[in-house]
């Protein structure tokens, strides 16, 4: 029942921008596979093989360590609605600090936010879709504004600060280089 696709179709893209949340999945070749939820308006589809995504400030940043050491990608989106669909994108994607020259461009095209991380720029190479036909029914009542909230009331110090405290390793103590390549000083 899965349908394989080079690229990211018009009704993907569709399907795409609909929804509120989509899942992330990434994996350094030792350690954990991480999966992680996103939402709050932070994808863009800039074009058939190519998807941006906003990282925000939280607990870990496991994606930016494993990128660091594979660049591999995958995207989900599952219909909650009343059409049934899993979508998944496949591909490599390369971590944009806000130091990195393309990082306020891209940033620009979401919604202004303080805790703004990193941006995800991923090459899509295969599109998959699958039935959903177990995925449960949910409905949307609104984006939360928790994390929104709780930025605000750190301001751009606070934020800093809490990279430096608890975002410079993933989970298993890979350098997540959000403060900079110790290489490169």
């Amino acid at each position: 029942m899965a349908k394989q696709f080079d690229k990211i179709e018009t009704p993907h893209r569709t399907f795409i921008e609909a929804q509120h949340l989509f899942f992330v999945g990434s994996a350094a070749p030792t350690g954990r596979v991480n999966i992680s939820p996103k939402g709050m308006d932070s994808l863009r589809v800039l074009s058939h093989n190519r998807i941006i995504w906003r990282n925000l400030t939280g607990s870990g940043n496991e994606t930016a360590g494993h990128l660091k050491q594979s660049n591999r990608m995958t995207v989900m989106w599952c219909g909650f609605e009343k059409r049934p669909m899993i979508l998944r994108a496949y591909g490599s994607a390369r971590t944009l600090h806000r130091r990195d020259p393309e990082f306020d461009e891209l940033n620009a095209l979401f919604p202004e936010i303080v805790s703004a991380r990193q941006i995800y720029d991923m090459h899509v190479d295969m599109v998959q879709t699958s039935c959903g036909y177990a995925v449960p029914f949910y409905d949307f009542v609104e984006d939360r504004d928790t994390l929104a909230k709780w930025a605000e009331d750190r301001g751009p110090e606070g934020i800093q600060t809490y990279w430096e405290d608890r975002n410079q390793h993933t989970i298993d103590g890979m350098p997540t280089d959000i403060l900079g390549d110790p290489d490169d000083t």
